[in-house]
């Protein structure tokens, strides 16, 4: 049964092996493996469960994964902490899911290695991992009801029934489901379906919770709406989530931190304000939003600021060198909705000051959007929030306009 009740195919594969998993919250005993194989106990290094500190509960060391010639993931390496939400972001083919799947022991490693609690789970099957995970497409058994697919696991491990109602009736009330028993799959709307694959796999009270972008198949609406109840779950369980997307905003909504991957590396890893406010490398910075780039040589170097000059002739200004001496050569950026946007230049002049001319005018409901030329041609990204409310006057195609912004609002990333 991978990870632990979730995934027919597996369960279907080791059966006999999952009836002989004695599951308890104090330990594993496993009498179906060979004595070399070793087990992920749960015991006391559960006692932790809901500290972000100690040992990482989760850690990819060096690892590598390779399909034909093609690299997922190459020398990568990643501690989760007890307990955490934790976000593995970026775009297809990055290496998301490669992860999940590794740790959830349905693929191994090319090099590397995968440690559970501390120890390798090299030689550890899926169905002995503490790991459980959530698909996007929910994987629902169309033939049972909701309260047979929530205790699938629970059954086949043998647990008595009346333990088995228990877990089940509380867990749909956890997910706010509980009347809905004796609906199937069919029956049940997708945010509803998403619910009862969640509380399938939370059941069986896995360590690790992985999420391969579980609200991906949902509205808008509802899927802002699965942000929260996702963030109620994990403070009210205090287990380790490792979620899996390729959107911002849900990074940003819910995670304690994100991880930022690009072609099976490791871009960034911390909060989302850090990954948002502060990005390391220009990746980053572009897959969280930021539009506007300039290429650049540091020109001096001032008591509170630092001085570059772009390559189109524009004078710039931050606020961090980011350790770059003078002359050496750098990209700049400024993301849409730092710069302020007015139709007369403003008083006192703020470090960074242009001038320019609206090619593109464009109303997003919350906000507006400009694309601004320059005199040297360069083209910058605008938007305004408080434009779309009155805060700014009507500003259309044609419009000349003036654009500032603050130096510390100047990103620095090296060559």
């Amino acid at each position: 049964m991978a990870a632990r009740g979730s995934g027919r195919r597996n369960f279907r594969l080791h059966s006999t092996e999952c009836a002989r998993v004695i599951i308890s919250r104090q330990s594993w005993t496993y009498t179906g493996l060979p004595e070399s194989v070793s087990t992920i106990p749960q015991s006391d290094e559960r006692a932790g469960d809901g500290e972000q500190g100690g040992n990482p509960i989760v850690e990819l060391r060096g690892v590598s994964k390779r399909y034909g010639e093609q690299f997922a993931l190459e020398d990568f390496s990643l501690q989760v902490r007890r307990g955490e939400f934790i976000t593995l972001l970026g775009p297809s083919g990055s290496g998301k899911t490669t992860i999940l799947r590794l740790v959830a022991g349905f693929e191994q490693p090319l090099a590397g290695q995968i440690f559970l609690s501390g120890r390798d789970a090299s030689d550890v099957p899926p169905y002995v991992r503490d790991v459980n995970t959530v698909f996007q497409h929910y994987a629902l058994f169309p033939h049972l009801d909701v309260f047979h697919n929530v205790a699938f696991g629970l059954e086949q491990m043998k647990q008595p029934r009346d333990e088995i109602r228990r877990r089940v009736k509380a867990i749909l009330e956890m997910v706010e489901l509980p009347g809905k028993e004796d609906r199937y799959p069919n029956q049940l709307s997708g945010g509803e379906k998403q619910r009862v694959a969640l509380a399938r796999a939370l059941v069986l009270e896995p360590a690790v919770l992985l999420l391969d972008e579980p609200l991906g198949a949902l509205d808008e609406k509802l899927r802002k709406q699965m942000h929260f109840e996702l963030k109620r779950l994990h403070e009210r369980l205090k287990i380790t989530f490792i979620f899996v997307t390729h959107d911002q905003e849900e990074a940003l909504v819910m995670s304690d931190r994100v991880a930022v991957l690009n072609r099976g590396r490791l871009e960034q890893l911390g909060t989302g304000e850090e990954i948002y406010e502060r990005p390391r490398t220009r990746f980053v910075a572009e897959f969280m939003g930021v539009e506007n780039f300039f290429e650049a040589t540091l020109a001096e170097h001032t008591a509170s600021e630092t001085r570059f000059e772009a390559r189109s002739g524009l004078r710039l200004w931050a606020g961090n060198s980011n350790g770059l001496a003078a002359g050496a050569a750098a990209t700049l950026a400024v993301r849409p909705e730092a710069i302020r946007v007015s139709l007369s230049a403003p008083v006192p002049a703020p470090p960074n000051a242009l001038a320019g001319e609206v090619v593109e005018a464009i109303y997003e409901g919350g906000s507006r959007r400009w694309v601004v030329e320059l005199a040297t041609g360069e083209r910058l990204i605008v938007r305004d929030a408080t434009s779309a409310n009155g805060g700014t006057p009507a500003i259309t195609r044609g419009t000349r306009v003036h654009l500032s912004w603050n130096s510390c609002q100047t990103l620095v990333f090296p060559p």
